[in-house]
């Protein structure tokens, strides 16, 4: 079983910048791919970003295209998700997930076989 801890979220002021760390128990290395994943009370969770491990191939959600950089350092078995120009819509609860298997789609979140219990993330304007 692979546990997933999300850390580095908290309240800025829009226009600022964060940077989230998921730690994991596992081997990343043994991952096909890791997300970000954002959930507001108003919404399902929205794919952020995700990065394919073997290639390190990264996508993006249209609303972080060009604010955001996600990475891996596999030595440390941590995936990062840098943002910057926050502004209030990134508001919400960050959780990474990841899964060791190739899925169709990237956002899809219930093919993911690990995730976090997630951080919040609250941009104020």
């Amino acid at each position: 079983q692979v546990h997933l801890v999300e850390s580095g979220g908290g309240s800025v002021q829009a226009g600022g910048s964060l940077r989230l760390s998921c730690s994991s128990s596992g081997n990343i290395q043994e991952t096909y791919v890791m997300g970000w994943f954002r959930q507001t009370p108003s919404r399902d969770p929205q794919g952020v970003a995700a990065i394919y491990t073997p290639s390190q191939n990264t996508h993006y959600s249209d609303s972080v295209q060009g604010r955001a950089t996600i990475s891996q350092d596999k030595a440390k078995n941590t995936l990062f998700l840098q943002m910057t120009k926050l502004i209030p819509e990134d508001t919400g609860l960050y959780f990474c997930a990841a899964i060791d298997r190739a899925i169709g789609t990237w956002r899809d979140l219930p093919r993911y076989g690990y995730r976090g219990q997630g951080i919040q993330v609250t941009v104020s304007s």
